[in-house]
């Protein structure tokens, strides 16, 4: 596990390319409460990713690794919602679907990674 900054991380950095696609599918959205759900969900998981691995310990780093990983699963709830009342088409929810699933995927490696180094 060893890397200089969040920024190396590949989960942050796909986890950026979702918030800016989510952001992107949803510059015109009129509805928006679920707008401003989506996208402080989208950008939690980046967020979370990065302030987690600068708190100093292995543990908050967890803590805030398996926060990003209910954010994303929190968005991708969303997108189903928001693909069923016609927000964004079948194609844009697919892919931020599937990124989301690998991006939760890949937190659950980090997550399991960083307990190994812990002990």
């Amino acid at each position: 596990m060893a890397y200089r900054s969040f920024e190396e991380l590949e989960v942050w950095q796909m986890a950026c390319r979702v918030a800016v696609r989510v952001y992107d599918a949803l510059k015109d959205c009129r509805d928006y409460g679920l707008k401003d759900q989506m996208t402080r969900a989208a950008v939690s998981i980046a967020s979370n990713i990065a302030e987690g691995s600068e708190r100093g310990s292995l543990q908050d780093f967890i803590r805030f690794l398996h926060i990003a990983k209910g954010s994303s699963a929190e968005l991708r709830m969303q997108a189903y919602i928001a693909r069923r009342i016609g927000v964004i088409s079948d194609e844009v929810q697919r892919d931020i679907v599937d990124d989301l699933k690998m991006i939760s995927g890949m937190l659950h490696a980090l997550i399991q990674s960083v307990k190994r180094h812990k002990t």
